[in-house]
């Protein structure tokens, strides 16, 4: 058996004899002294074959420290000098069981511990009179029987029949320091613990799901610090969908109770575009004024007979209420829903209206008032698969929509359209990755439109109630078997662009997989009073998770675009360890593909998004460009204009006390491109989008002239065949040069990023360069840039540094 899995007894201690006092606290004569000292020197010998964990680098050593049968240990003194008293058991004098503590020892804590024993065996604490009383720690040290390392079975705290006894992989629930749990979950994929998204959050602690095994996660607690219990994963979503409504009611409740909605002057919305919301719900009415529910056809009305859109509205809301109901913390929230009903509630819209029906939705949300809104759509079509990627009418409506060149109100929007569902008949009980890229799973219509945000599903949904037959389909952290995936590679944008939870599914003998409640996200019922709770999940789900998401982070940024807010959203988003090991050991750019195809960029990291700390920082640029103008030959096309060139305010000297220590540098450019998707643009992404502009950054040793020299060279042959230049990016021009988000990263020294300081946005080809634009000079766009340097672990002051030269920025305008 592995080490970290069981419980060592590492000295002979059950044969010291107790010290014990009699009446009125005093001790034992001084010939009774060598008993004492035996004692101490049996659990000093205990220390000494502890693991050296100074030598380890390790943050501590987890020990399970017995008392005696039928004897009261006192922990108390447990519980300081840097130690942690994680657990306490009074034992079972009947079946002769001692009492146990479980206590976390920093390497002081163990010095502590020492000093303790070795001052209980040598000196008595003094009277008055200078008689001897009690030895020093005596009710520390006197009930102490053993001392053994800690295995994960003196971490449990689920019935000792729920302990994982295979090695396969399985889901632990691991409550966490909230001061250490940050950096345990960023470590833990090094040891192969897959860390769930879900969190729960108390006052001490910090609870995550993760999949591993036993050998995983005991190597992960003894090397990461922050792990005060492990637990097996119990209450799901088909808990509380069971319930009878009276029961419901009574959560419901309390969950009422806990939650705040900000008073905001200027709050965010998030726009359903969906079936109607009921607002009967109690969760839902407070954010959803009666007034702020539309239709896109005057005659239909605003409540939902299916409760679809009651679900997003929910999940939009409050998450999944899976979490919200075993976390019972105050809630606070700060957005407000609007719906605009664009599916009829018998039938659905002839395919020729999907377009118009979704602008109608729109501009009845749009003309009641001027607000900030993010608009989420959970409804596709397949009538338009296979596409492999090339626009349709209803993605081309959607990216004039966003662009601003559609709807009443000529404005930028933000939205985000589900990816979506799955034909579950298509797979068998294994290798669902491969169904996933069946050419009918194909990622449906409008989702790929190129300036939407598609959202796609994964799943950290792993665990079945007790007893109840099969297996979940996806392990944790990998794609949701519902979601489909991106039948294309290179040629047109990555999608999706972002997954969030969306439910796993069961296998329980013959094909196909089912869904499972167990494994579904739990929100509101559109039937209330009658039900309080439903589930739901797949990529409308996912929707619903996603539009909370970028609705919160607008409403702490509620200056920037929607152009920015997209950026600084997709480009916060990693992929998780299950999914990146599908990658070879060593990848090469053209391994990525099937990643991009199945997560996009994976899941947004809300902290990553909002933080800039002393060793990360994100630097934001907001900015315009007319990219082409008239050429000075009348038979010749436009030519372009202008690139945009960013001087960084680079943090150099912190850079360059780094010298070669790696940091990763990751880029995100935004923009909002005008669709042309008449026949001939068709095949060709230059020529559908309005403008393309892509990104470059100087060499460690190239200048302004050369840096400027070598772009204009590539803007110019746009349609020819990729070069990749050995620049250090990771993704690579194939996978990045496609769409109106570009994103790729970097790793190189430190010393080497402080010298490329030179950030250029320039355009290649778009169907405004060519002679149907009459004024190519009057069309402008907007971008944002999203600049990251992540120095990961190391101790640096990058952000003091920028912030002091950021007044500094220097923004340049080049003509090609």
């Amino acid at each position: 058996m592995p080490r970290d899995l069981q419980h060592f007894i590492l000295s002979g201690l059950g044969q010291a004899e107790k010290f014990k006092a009699k009446g009125g606290g005093s001790t034992k004569r001084p010939s009774d002294v060598p008993s004492r000292a035996l004692h101490a020197q049996a659990l000093l010998r205990a220390l000494d074959a502890l693991p050296n964990i100074t030598g380890d680098a390790r943050p501590g050593v987890y020990l399970e420290i017995q008392g005696r049968p039928g004897e009261v240990m006192i922990t108390k003194g447990l519980n300081a000098s840097d130690l942690t008293l994680l657990a306490a058991e009074p034992g079972n004098p009947e079946e002769n069981q001692p009492p146990k503590a479980t206590v976390f020892a920093s390497a002081r804590g163990l010095d502590k511990l020492r000093h303790k024993i070795e001052d209980f065996a040598e000196k008595n604490r003094t009277k008055k009179d200078g008689s001897e009383r009690r030895p020093y720690n005596a009710d520390l040290v006197q009930g102490i029987g053993a001392i053994v390392e800690a295995g994960l079975r003196a971490l449990w705290r689920s019935p000792d029949a729920r302990f994982p006894e295979d090695d396969g992989a399985k889901p632990w629930e691991i409550w966490l320091d909230n001061s250490q749990a940050e950096e345990f979950i960023a470590r833990a994929p090094e040891f192969g613990v897959a860390v769930g998204a879900d969190r729960l959050e108390f006052p001490e602690d910090l609870v995550i799901i993760a999949n591993a095994t036993r050998d995983a996660l005991a190597f992960a607690v003894r090397r990461v610090a922050g792990v005060r219990a492990l637990a097996a994963p119990t209450v799901t979503a088909d808990y509380f969908d069971a319930m009878e409504i009276e029961e419901q009611t009574e959560w419901l409740g309390a969950l009422q109770g806990l939650t705040t909605f900000e008073a905001i002057d200027d709050p965010t919305y998030i726009t359903l575009l969906d079936r109607g919301v009921s607002r009967s719900h109690p969760l839902i009415a407070p954010a959803l004024n009666g007034a702020d529910r539309h239709a896109a056809d005057p005659a239909w009305g605003v409540e939902d007979s299916v409760g679809h859109g009651t679900q997003l509205a929910g999940l939009s809301l409050y998450g999944d209420l899976t979490i919200a109901l075993q976390n019972m913390m105050p809630i606070q929230i700060r957005h407000r829903l609007e719906s605009a009903k664009i599916i009829p509630d018998a039938g659905h819209n002839p395919h020729h209206l999907l377009g118009a029906m979704t602008r109608a939705g729109i501009n009845a949300a749009e003309t009641v008032a001027d607000r900030r809104r993010a608009f989420a759509m959970a409804s596709t079509t397949q009538d338009d698969t296979p596409h492999d990627g090339a626009p349709t009418s209803w993605s081309s409506e959607i990216d004039q929509l966003i662009a601003g060149t559609s709807g009443l109100k000529k404005i930028p929007r933000l939205f985000l359209v589900s990816a979506g569902n799955t034909n579950q008949n298509l797979f068998g009980n294994c290798d669902y990755l491969s169904t996933s890229h069946h050419p009918d799973n194909e990622i449906e219509s409008p989702a790929h439109a190129w300036n939407a945000i598609c959202v796609g599903a994964y799943t950290d949904k792993i665990v079945l109630p007790p007893g109840e037959p099969g297996v979940p389909l996806a392990p944790a952290g990998d794609l949701a078997p519902s979601s489909r995936t991106a039948s294309w590679l290179s040629y047109w944008p990555i999608k999706p662009d972002v997954v969030f939870e969306g439910g796993n599914w069961v296998v329980d003998g013959l094909p196909p997989p089912m869904g499972h409640s167990a494994l579904s996200l739990l929100t509101t019922d559109h039937q209330f009073p009658l039900r309080a709770f439903t589930t739901c999940g797949e990529t409308s789900g996912a929707t619903g998770l996603a539009a909370r998401a970028i609705t919160e982070l607008w409403s702490d940024y509620r200056h920037l675009w929607p152009e920015t807010i997209r950026g600084l959203f997709v480009s916060s988003a990693r992929w998780t360890q299950q999914m990146r090991s599908h990658l070879p050991a060593n990848p090469a750019k053209g391994d990525y593909g099937p990643l991009f195809q199945r997560y996009g960029y994976g899941i947004p990291d809300m902290e990553r998004a909002r933080r800039s700390a002393s060793n990360a920082l994100t630097l934001i640029v907001q900015d315009m460009i007319t990219p082409y103008r008239k050429s000075d030959k009348a038979s010749a096309e436009h030519i372009h204009n202008e690139m945009k060139l960013f001087e960084l305010p680079w943090p150099v000297e912190e850079l360059r006390k780094l010298t070669n220590t790696p940091v990763t540098l990751r880029v995100a450019l935004s923009t909002f491109i005008q669709p042309n998707p008449s026949e001939p643009a068709r095949g060709s992404k230059f020529r559908y989008a309005s403008h393309n502009l892509r990104f470059k950054l100087n060499r460690p040793n190239e200048g302004k002239p050369e840096f400027l020299a070598r772009i204009s060279k590539i803007a110019e042959q746009p349609d020819g065949p990729v070069v990749e230049e050995n620049d250090g990016w990771i993704f690579g021009q194939n996978r990045r040069d496609v769409g109106s988000i570009q994103i790729d990263e970097l790793s190189c020294p430190a010393s080497d990023l402080a010298r490329r300081n030179l950030l250029a946005v320039h355009p290649v080809a778009g169907w405004w360069k060519t002679k149907t634009m009459q004024n190519p000079e009057k069309q402008s766009a907007r971008f944002a840039l999203v600049v990251e340097i992540d120095a990961g672990t190391v101790e640096a002051n990058l952000y003091a540094e920028l912030k002091a030269a950021i007044d500094n920025l220097n923004v340049v305008t080049t003509v090609v």
